[in-house]
Formats: C-alpha cells, sequence, structure tokens
C-alpha cells in the first residue's frame, strides 16, 4: 500500500467517514430542537438576536422571519413561520402579528407587539428585537439567580437540622458541663 492510502485510511478512521472535498458544496441542515427547548429563554434569545440580525442586514421582515424560524424554539418558530408566509402572501402585518398572537409565551407576545408597533408607525424593528432579546437574556439571568437563591434555602435547612445538634453535643454542653463541676466544686450552690 502506498503512504497516501495509508493516510487516507487514518483519516477515515479517525473522522468517522466524515471527509469533506475542498469546494464541495455543504447544505446547511437546522439543528434538531432539543426535548424541551420551549422552556429555554436563552434559545428564545438567540432566535430573538438571528431575527435582528437578519432585520439589520437589510431582509424584509418575511425573509428574516423564514430564515429565523427553523432554528427557534417551536412557539416562536411557529409564529415567525406564519407570519412569514402570510407577509409573503401580502397580508396586512398588523393583521398578522395580531393573529399570531396566541402562542402564551410572554417573549412570544413581546415580538408580536412591537412588530405590530412597527407596521403601524415605522419605527425600525431590528433594534427592538435586539432590546427584546437581549430583556430575555437578563430575565432568565434573574430567574437562574433565584433558582439558586432558593436552592441555598432548601440545602440549609438539613445542614442545618444535621449539624446544630452536633453543635449543641459537641460545643455548648461541654462547655457548660465544665462550667457546672467548677460552680458546683466551688460550693456557691
Amino acid at each position: 500500500m502506498s503512504l497516501a492510502a495509508v493516510l487516507l485510511a487514518m483519516a477515515m478512521l479517525l473522522t468517522g467517514g466524515r471527509v469533506r472535498t475542498a469546494g464541495a458544496p455543504v447544505a446547511v441542515a437546522p439543528p434538531d430542537p432539543p426535548a424541551g427547548d420551549g422552556d429555554d429563554p436563552l434559545a428564545v434569545a438567540s432566535a430573538l438576536d438571528v431575527f435582528a440580525a437578519c432585520l439589520s442586514s437589510g431582509m424584509a421582515v418575511a425573509g428574516a422571519a423564514r430564515a429565523t424560524a427553523p432554528f427557534a424554539p417551536q412557539a416562536l418558530a411557529d409564529v415567525l413561520g406564519r407570519a412569514a408566509d402570510l407577509l409573503a402572501l401580502g397580508a396586512d402585518p398588523e393583521t398578522v402579528w395580531t393573529t399570531a398572537d396566541a402562542a402564551g409565551d410572554p417573549r412570544v407576545e413581546s415580538l408580536c407587539r412591537l412588530a405590530r408597533r412597527s407596521a403601524s408607525s415605522g419605527t425600525a424593528l431590528a433594534q427592538a428585537v435586539s432590546d427584546l432579546a437581549d430583556q430575555s437574556r437578563r430575565d432568565a439571568a434573574d430567574s437562574a439567580r433565584a433558582a439558586a437563591e432558593r436552592a441555598s434555602v432548601l440545602i440549609a435547612g438539613p445542614l442545618g437540622v444535621c449539624y446544630l445538634p452536633a453543635f449543641v453535643c459537641l460545643g455548648i454542653v461541654p462547655v457548660v458541663v465544665g462550667l457546672a463541676g467548677d460552680v458546683l466544686q466551688s460550693g456557691v450552690w
């Protein structure tokens, strides 16, 4: 065997058979959404960042929504996909974002409210969506901090139940017994 064949076989073994040739087009498929990603506020924030980046680059709202929908959590993806379809068909933006309000997620409802306001007033939607993504990240950080504080309180209870009797038995009782012995021997009583 030649050296090139040995190196090619080693590369195939190391990469698991995934070899990419130079210049070959590579199709990008949307990732499979993880289970339960609808509850992840950081996934919503990143999807909103993608939407804002598409809008900032000059894409139309329908195109930006269509580009963002495959990568967004399910509730947001449904709203963006529906909005993209209706906007592409020429529906009134005010109506499109009003009918999409039934998602139940407050971040999605905020996006719909921002899009309606942008459609009626003509304000730029990209900066507002970016601000909404930042707010979603801040809310996620606050929620994580609150959960950590709740966990610390829940952990302190059992530790107190375990260590308080030990502290009393090993720290306070010997001191009290020692002082009581000294007081009883001195004849003060």
